[in-house]
């Protein structure tokens, strides 16, 4: 499936705790985020890639706030995101009912595949949630490193570094298989 995507029109880099991260934005909110890749240079070129209408730009009031929290968030400090503003253009309404369900995730928090399918209205759809993750354009904001496979296991996860990276964000999170803090009992991934 091709997703269409907002004509984006600025993009910038920026650091965090697991690397350097960039942004793109249109008008109307944020339309992308890439995660790591091997360095900066490569990370925005993949940004770029994706969103070929954003040029290097001084980000907005909104879009600063925005790289604020993420970076806080991948620091460790819980913040749900779910204020920041996006835009997805005219994404398949599957993807966008996935992509708000998964923001409703909490820092911390995980859910399975087949819950999100189950809340969409059929539990035969976990294929597809896991498809439109894949398709997130705005991992963290957006956080499909919160949903894992059933049982708790991680599942996958098509950012740079794969399932390296996502476990990396959950543990920053402290985020359990199924939610429920436990001191005494180990990371599920």
């Amino acid at each position: 499936m091709t997703t269409v995507k907002p004509r984006a029109k600025g993009l910038t880099g920026f650091m965090t705790a697991i690397g350097a991260c960039a942004i793109a934005w249109s008008d109307e909110g944020v339309v992308g985020v890439q995660l790591p890749e091997a360095d900066e240079a490569q990370t925005l070129a993949r940004l770029g890639r994706r969103f070929p209408t954003a040029a290097p730009h001084r980000p907005s009031p909104a879009v600063l706030e925005a790289i604020d929290r993420i970076t806080a968030l991948l620091r460790g400090e819980p913040d749900d995101l779910l204020t920041i503003k996006l835009d997805f253009g005219p994404a398949a309404n599957l993807d966008r009912r996935v992509w708000e369900i998964a923001r409703g995730i909490a820092p911390g928090r995980t859910r399975a595949y087949g819950e999100i399918a189950a809340e969409l209205g059929d539990p035969a759809l976990a294929r597809e949630v896991g498809g439109a993750l894949g398709r997130n354009p705005a991992p963290i904001i957006v956080p499909c490193h919160r949903v894992l496979a059933a049982g708790g296991k991680i599942g996958g996860f098509s950012a740079h570094g794969g399932v390296t990276t996502k476990r990396r964000m959950l543990a920053i999170e402290s985020a359990l298989a199924d939610g429920d803090p436990d001191l005494f009992r180990p990371l599920r991934l």
